[in-house]
This record gives structure tokens, sequence and C-alpha cells, in this order.
């Protein structure tokens, strides 16, 4: 079989974060609910800019962390999202090109600017997310360039996707993910994100009906999926919706399942949490990668750890490090 050009088309929103630390009294004070993320209109965004402290600006979005982890990794990818015309769009345009991600969608002129998540990182590296959509909710069918989803291995889509303010245009940016079917050689796959919370009944048919192959998710998320608070319930009721799923458990590290195997892999070690931002997107990195480059699911589990790990003791959604050296030096490509 000829390889794919790509190992992974990621499709998301395509974000700028700002970055800045904050103490808890102060989410309290704005009525955030910590961990929490929430969709926010320019004028709030301007408000909570004006009041966050020091901060750092980084290219973020769930997807496109993802292509950054893999490309970091020397994975061949592309992603598929909408910035403005304005500087955080070139901003976010530098970035995923920096690493060889294949990024071409042209730039909405004219409208609304780029999007941005304002991060508020509590002491103990918890994050609140301000996340103001701007430009990544004009995605449509026309940015899709379909000999790309064709010649992708797999097509990875951030289920952040579903919060978009305009929601007639939802199914035309996310359909090329799910045209293919269960088995075939472009399989498709997904993470749930907080945006479960809002749109459950869509996510679960999208698993049980059959239309998404892989599924990424964290504890909280799958629980809340399936509406349990216990951990085997939640995971004996993924594995019968899905060909192949990876939950990350935090401190206890992932668990990947696939029928009637199950490999629950430990979490690497960590000098110090900073930041968990991003901690979700790079543990599908490192996953992805194994799984497009013949590693089995406990080494992939095991990559994805790894990249996880070293994401969260820095500030910022993205690898500081070359991952590839990294890997290399760790033992694990």
């Amino acid at each position: 079989m000829t390889k794919a050009r790509f190992d992974v088309l990621g499709i998301g929103n395509a974000i700028v974060d700002v970055l800045a630390r904050t103490e808890d009294d102060f989410l309290v004070a704005e009525g955030l609910h910590k961990g929490s993320m929430n969709l926010i209109d320019t004028e709030r965004a301007e408000y909570l800019y004006k009041l966050m402290g020091p901060a750092i600006e980084a290219s973020g979005g769930s997807a496109g962390n993802t292509v950054f982890g893999l490309a970091s990794l020397g994975a061949d990818t592309a992603f598929f999202g909408k910035v403005a015309d304005d500087q955080l769009g070139e901003i976010f345009s530098h970035d995923m090109r920096s690493l060889g991600a294949h990024f071409d969608c042209a730039p909405l002129v004219g409208g609304v600017p780029t999007a941005r998540s304002m991060i508020l990182i509590s002491p103990d590296g918890e994050r609140t997310m301000n996340t103001y959509l701007g430009a990544a909710t004009e995605l449509s069918e026309a940015d899709i360039d379909e000999d790309i989803v064709a010649n992708a291995a797999i097509t990875y889509m951030e289920g952040y996707l579903w919060d978009k303010e305009k929601r007639q245009k939802k199914p035309s940016a996310r359909r090329p993910a799910f045209r293919t079917k269960p088995g075939g050689r472009f399989p498709s796959a997904f993470r749930t994100a907080s945006a479960l919370i809002r749109f459950r009944e869509e996510f679960l048919d999208l698993l049980q009906t059959g239309q998404v192959d892989i599924v990424f998710a964290n504890e909280p998320e799958v629980k809340a999926l399936y509406q349990t608070a216990d951990r085997a319930t939640a995971l004996n009721a993924l594995r019968a919706d899905t060909r192949l799923s990876a939950v990350t458990l935090g401190g206890e590290g992932s668990v990947a399942i696939s029928g009637n195997e199950t490999f629950h892999v430990p979490a690497c070690n960590v000098r110090e949490l900073v930041d968990t931002t991003g901690a979700g997107d790079l543990y599908a990195a490192g996953f992805l990668y194994g799984i497009t480059h013949d590693m089995d699911l406990e080494k992939s589990a095991t990559l994805g750890n790894f990249c996880a790990a070293e994401v969260i003791q820095h500030i910022g959604p993205r690898p500081e490090h070359d991952m590839r050296q990294a890997a290399e030096q760790a033992g694990l490509l």
C-alpha cells in the first residue's frame, strides 16, 4: 500500500493563546470556574486582557497543538483552521509552518480578528480558559482541500469545533473527517474536549454510529459523556462504542482500549507541574505518532504520556524542546 502523504491532518480552531499566572481569588472575583473553558465576546476579551498580568502569546488551539507536537516528533502533518489577515494570524501561520506542517488556508480579510484564548494559570498549574473564537468560526468547506484529506492517514478533529458561533457552518467544516468508514484506509480521530458538556448527545451519536474510529478524552470527560462517577463503568461504555480509545488519567498516566485489550501506562516523572495547558493535545500527538509509525498501543500510549509530561513543565501549550530528539534520548524512538 502506498504511504499517505500526511500522517495526520488536523482540523480545528486556529487560536493564539494569551497566558498569564493568576491567583484563585481573581477567578472567584471575576465569576470564573477554575479549570473551565468559557466562550467570550470581544468586549469580555478586552476586559480580561487589561486585568491580566504579564502575558505570553503563543499559538494554540487543541488540534493545532497536536499537529505542532506531531511535527516536532518528525511526522508529516497538515492543518485546516481559519485565521484573520492580522498580526495574530501571522503569528499562528508562522508557528504552524515553522516545523514543516502544511498550512495553506487563506486568511480572512476584512472580517473579525484571529481567535484568541485568555488562559489564566493558577498556582497549582490548573488553567481557566476564556476563548474568543473570532475568525475561527469562518472555517468552511471552501477551506477544505479534498486532495489533502484523501492523502492523510488519519484525520483528527477537536471537539471545540462544535462551539461555533455560526452553527450552520459546523457540519461543512467537520464533514471531511467523517466521510470515511470504519476500517477504511483513512480513519478519523476525535478528541472530546470540555465541549462535550454542551454537546454530549451529538458526541455520543458520533461514537455510537461509527463515524469516528479513534477517540481521545480525559477521565472527567469520559465520566461526563456516560454520566457516571465510576471510572470502570465509563471506560467499559467507551470500549463498547469505539474501535480504539485513549483516556488520560492525570497523575496515573493513561489507558488505551481496543476491543478486549486494555493497556494502562503509568505517567512519566514530572520535575515540576507548571501549566497543564496542552497536556491532552500533546498526549494525542505522541499517541497518533505511535500508531502511524507501526508502534503497538502500549508504546503509543507511553509516547503520549512522555509528550504530555514535557508540555506541563513549562508555560504554554506547545513543546519547548525538539520532541524527536527528547524521545530518542528517552529510548522511545
